[in-house]
């Protein structure tokens, strides 16, 4: 954004508005009408005091509004692409009953205005300074009609259910029953989840006591509190901090074993699979996470001697863990240079054939899932036996069983 020294409030919406459908922010979704009306009144700076106009009106980047005593932001409001994809995720009518799960203030009033004078919206979240907070911004900002509560959001709102529209705004790893039992028969659910490590933005809509999503798109948030808290496990895998194995769940019950791999020969594969650019690599994602065994989140030291560790990208890389062995994907540029190529490193006694299946697996996209929609994602009650579950991988949580299926590519 070019930055001016008298720009007003409403110039500045104008223009992140248009900086959302210039850019195509919604992963491929339309900003609705209404949407945008909401984008254009609600002033989001009033929410965002702590920031000067141009950083809380940034279409790409949240603003933190409280930190614990590391410095971890406890909670923010969220990028104006993140809160505009939800929304049109959520396909909010005028007269709705929406509950908000995670309050700041600005998505309950964009809410408001897309629900209108006859809906209504509740706002819920765990912590009363957030809660407080909320309350003043809304009523200054012209939105005392939204009811804020302070409250666990994992049980939800049952006094003021059903809900045709439930927003869940924090990063969940779990899908509460009370998320499902307080929709309308025909209610859809909007929820950052948590699937091995990856958070997708995932729309349900309610089919008795099925959620059956109809999309899932790329998202981060802050992880939720309370009840729904659920911390990822870092493994060590060169005896210190300086590369770290994210697990959601499924870590490995014997880490020693991966003492001595990182010190080891390194095996280096390429699966010949390369991708453009601008080419979306989400199902790709989402299907070694639910096809490798032992999948999990590589990062390391930029700073540090990782020695023959050395992935593309420092922050994030896709990994496995087999036993006394793991890998991990990194890229190199194609020839032509439009594009990378997908190849492999992995250490310890089995490295060999743990690149050949990651690589295998890699092809198998390649061949069968490209260029599809992704997997259909569905959630299931915990008690759902195999049988009565429809997909090709399941994972596994407390309260739901999460079954994807894949469609054939393009």
């Amino acid at each position: 954004m070019a930055e001016t020294a008298d720009k007003t409030p409403e110039a500045w919406r104008r223009e992140m508005v248009e900086a959302l459908k210039a850019l195509d922010a919604l992963n491929g979704m339309d900003l609705p009408a209404s949407l945008e009306r909401a984008l254009l009144e609600v002033p989001r700076h009033l929410f965002a005091p702590g920031a000067d106009l141009e950083a809380a009106h940034s279409p790409f980047a949240a603003v933190e509004t409280k930190w614990d005593e590391r410095g971890i932001a406890l909670s923010s409001v969220s990028a104006p692409q993140v809160q505009a994809m939800m929304l049109a995720q959520a396909r909010i009518e005028p007269g709705m009953r929406v509950l908000e799960i995670g309050s700041g203030g600005y998505n309950a009033a964009l809410i408001a205005e897309l629900v209108g004078p006859s809906g209504r919206v509740v706002s819920l979240d765990i912590d009363p300074e957030v809660t407080e907070r909320a309350r003043k911004l809304l009523a200054g900002a012209g939105y005392p009609q939204v009811r804020v509560i302070t409250a666990d959001g994992t049980e939800g709102a049952p006094w003021q259910a059903p809900f045709d529209r439930i927003v869940v705004t924090a990063g969940a790893w779990d899908i509460p029953p009370a998320w499902r039992d307080q929709l309308t028969d025909t209610g859809r659910l909007v929820v950052p989840l948590r699937m091995r490590s990856l958070t997708r933005s995932v729309a349900f809509r309610r089919r008795g006591e099925r959620l059956v999503g109809d999309s899932a798109l790329i998202c981060g948030f802050v992880p939720m509190q309370g009840a729904g808290a659920r911390a990822e496990e870092v493994v060590l895998a060169n005896g210190d901090e300086s590369v770290g194995l994210r697990f959601d769940d499924g870590a490995p019950a014997d880490p020693s074993l991966l003492d001595n791999a990182v010190r080891g020969p390194r095996a280096e594969a390429w699966s010949g699979v390369e991708v453009g650019r601008q080419e979306p690599i989400a199902g790709l994602q989402l299907y070694l996470a639910t096809h490798l065994s032992g999948f999990c989140l590589m990062s390391v030291d930029p700073e540090a001697d990782t020695g023959p560790v050395r992935p593309s990208n420092p922050h994030f890389s896709m990994a496995a863990v087999q036993g006394d062995s793991f890998a991990y994907l990194l890229v190199r540029r194609t020839p032509d240079g439009a594009g990378v190529e997908y190849g492999v490193h992995a250490f310890g006694a089995h490295r060999k054939g743990l690149a050949e299946e990651v690589c295998g697996l890699l092809a198998a996209w390649d061949r069968l899932h490209r260029g599809g929609d992704g997997p259909q994602i569905t959630a299931y009650p915990a008690s759902t036996p195999d049988e009565d579950l429809e997909g090709d991988a399941v994972i596994d949580k407390e309260h739901v069983r999460i079954a994807l299926a894949w469609p054939k590519g393009a």
